[in-house]
C-alpha cells in the first residue's frame, strides 16, 4: 500500500494539501462534498500535484512540511511539475 499527498486548486484559488491512501476514492468523496469542510466550500476543484509515498509515516511528515509553507513555495513546487 502506498501513501499520496496531494494539492487541490478550489474554485478561489486557494491550496489545499491531503493524503490518502487511495487518491482516486478520495476525489469521488470531496466530489460529493463529503470530503473536508474547506474543500466542500470551494468546489469545484482539480488536483494538480501528487507525491506518493511507501509509508504512512513519511507521506504525513510531507504534508505536514508542504501545509508549513507559504503560498509561494507551494505555486513553486506546482511549477516543477
Amino acid at each position: 500500500m502506498t501513501f499520496s499527498v496531494y494539492i487541490l486548486k478550489c474554485r478561489d484559488n486557494s491550496l489545499y494539501t491531503g493524503i490518502s491512501n487511495d487518491v482516486k476514492k478520495r476525489m469521488e468523496t470531496h466530489m460529493k462534498g463529503k470530503g473536508s469542510k474547506y474543500v466542500r466550500t470551494r468546489r469545484p476543484f482539480r488536483l494538480v500535484h501528487l507525491e506518493e509515498y511507501e509509508t504512512k509515516s513519511q507521506a504525513l511528515k510531507r504534508e505536514y512540511e508542504i501545509k508549513q509553507m507559504t503560498r509561494y513555495e507551494k505555486i513553486a513546487i506546482l511549477n516543477l511539475k
